[in-house]
């Protein structure tokens, strides 16, 4: 490789990977306002009242996002030191996720599979997620929340232990003539009553079911605020970070100090 080329890959690298810098903020203000834009245009494109009066517009203006995130996905490839790692990466596969709708489309014609045109459009959310490593507290969040895994997965399964629990009661308690007409459909409504969304289908109808179930909902108040406790606790151990991306790997999220990145040792 040439002077010249790792010169011109380098420049490419600061402007598309790195947000601390003024041609990378204004690429990236550049992104995140394409990505707004043909996410609502999608959203309009399925309203048919907007599809009938501008269904050219919306067409032209899909294919035109959808050449601007193929170039970049293009240039994201070129410019970075491991191509195949980055493509296998979430943001990766996120970055191909947003284009392949549109060219999916054009092999897919008919009447019948507009229906699965229309899924496979829908997809285009997902460039709505790569706003997510702009953002400078996106590191902090991501860190806390797999420090907080273990601590949520043992929650969930004491919340799937009630709930077995609740519901077997309420089938002993009610029983198919009050509209509990097995386990599994009365644990359905334990869930729907703990989490307090309530929708009403299954109620008891005993003084001691009505019982039970205030005591669940009660519960469901103190259970609910346990998880946002459990996150909170580990965003108080926030460090410092920067917006700077390893230009092999393109990891972020390094010390303000670093020197070499965490993830693959390359030089920063």
């Amino acid at each position: 490789m040439t002077r010249s080329e790792t010169s011109i890959r380098g420049r490419l690298h600061e402007i598309i990977f790195e947000a601390d810098t003024p041609a990378g903020k204004i690429f990236d203000l550049f992104l995140q306002a394409s990505i707004l834009t043909s996410v609502l245009i999608v959203m309009l494109d399925s309203v048919a009242l907007f599809r009938q009066e501008y269904g050219a517009f919306f067409t032209i203006a899909e294919w035109f996002f959808t050449l601007i995130f193929t170039l970049e996905y293009g240039l994201r490839l070129y410019c970075i030191g491991h191509p195949l790692k980055y493509a296998r990466s979430f943001f990766g596969v996120v970055d191909l996720l947003s284009v392949l709708p549109t060219y999916l489309a054009l092999f897919l014609p008919g009447g019948q599979y507009l229906l699965s045109i229309r899924i496979l459009r829908l997809l285009r959310i997902f460039r709505i997620l790569k706003m997510v490593k702009f953002v400078g507290e996106a590191e902090t969040l991501m860190r806390a929340l797999r420090s907080s895994g273990r601590k949520i997965i043992v929650f969930l399964l004491v919340i799937f232990t009630l709930v077995v629990i609740f519901g077997s009661v309420m089938y002993l308690v009610e029983g198919e003539e009050n509209g509990f007409t097995s386990i599994p459909r009365s644990i359905y409504w334990a869930i729907v009553t703990m989490t307090t969304v309530g929708y009403g289908d299954i109620s008891p109808k005993s003084d001691l079911g009505q019982a039970i179930a205030a005591f669940i909902m009660v519960l469901g108040y103190g259970i609910i605020a346990i998880p946002t406790g459990i996150v909170t606790a580990e965003l108080a151990f926030k460090n410092q970070i920067t917006s700077q991306s390893c230009p092999d790997c393109s990891a972020f999220g390094h010390d303000p100090d670093a020197e070499f990145c965490k993830y693959c040792g390359e030089k920063l």
